[in-house]
């Protein structure tokens, strides 16, 4: 069994309404039947991330133009992925690729990726969310740590990525304990190399640690040579079953 905390004060076995954050599926042009899916999920997937080359690319896609047309239609927020190489890229780059996002494909927020997760760090990341807010005040902003942040970053963004990486690291995680001072649905967990027959487990983790935004996939890293969001997990229909009839404990 995995080392884990008790469920958070507050927190009910019906009292998390999990469902599926995408961190970005490969090119529409690349994965059609992919976000031909996605589209068709419903009220289960609270948001997918663009990433048209790494970023918004340098003129309107029409492909992405559709996918993003039709996840809209459905109700699904749209996010820009924004790199922010762990703090070292130019804060204008950073600005005008999100002009760029809203303007060409109307995001509904933006995904900051591999976001510093230190002190030092708060007063620069606190600037590019809140310039990104100025361009859109309803914008869903996620932070991309991949790691428990300092606690500072939770009073700047709608959710943070507390983990992102392999199952085998993920089944004997720990939740930092100051995530216990805010709602599940401030956090969010990517986890890839889960076997399906562990899905359960994996479900039941996510929601003794109040991480109410989930990405499971049976697909791999590859040992670091590939990237495991670019395709649907193999049970993909079995995940948003289960996401969408509730998670049983």
């Amino acid at each position: 069994m995995p080392h884990l905390t008790s469920t958070r004060a507050g927190t009910s076995s019906t009292g998390i309404r999990t469902g599926l954050g995408v961190p970005g599926c490969a090119h529409p042009l690349l994965a059609p039947a992919e976000w031909d899916a996605l589209a068709r999920t419903g009220p289960s997937l609270h948001w997918v991330v663009l990433d048209v080359a790494g970023g918004p690319g340098v003129q309107p896609d029409p492909h992405c133009l559709d996918a993003a047309g039709r996840l809209r239609n459905a109700g699904v927020r749209v996010l820009g992925h924004l790199d922010t190489a762990y703090g070292t890229r130019p804060f204008a780059e950073l600005i005008a690729e999100a002009h760029r996002y809203l303007e060409w494909y109307q995001a509904d927020g933006f995904l900051l990726e591999h976001c510093p997760a230190d002190r030092a760090a708060l007063p620069d990341v606190r600037r590019t969310v809140g310039t990104l807010r100025a361009l859109r005040d309803d914008a869903h902003i996620v932070l991309g740590h991949g790691t428990h942040p300092h606690p500072g970053y939770a009073e700047n963004a709608d959710q943070l990525v507390t983990f992102r990486g392999p199952w085998s690291d993920y089944r004997w995680s720990q939740v930092a304990e100051w995530t216990a001072d805010h709602p599940p649905e401030r956090f969010c967990h990517f986890v890839h190399g889960v076997p399906g027959g562990h899905l359960d487990e994996a479900l039941r983790i996510a929601r003794w640690q109040g991480a109410a935004t989930i990405w499971f996939t049976d697909r791999t890293d590859r040992g670091g040579e590939a990237d495991p969001w670019e395709a649907l997990p193999g049970y993909w229909d079995e995940i948003v079953s289960r996401i969408g009839t509730g998670v049983s404990e």
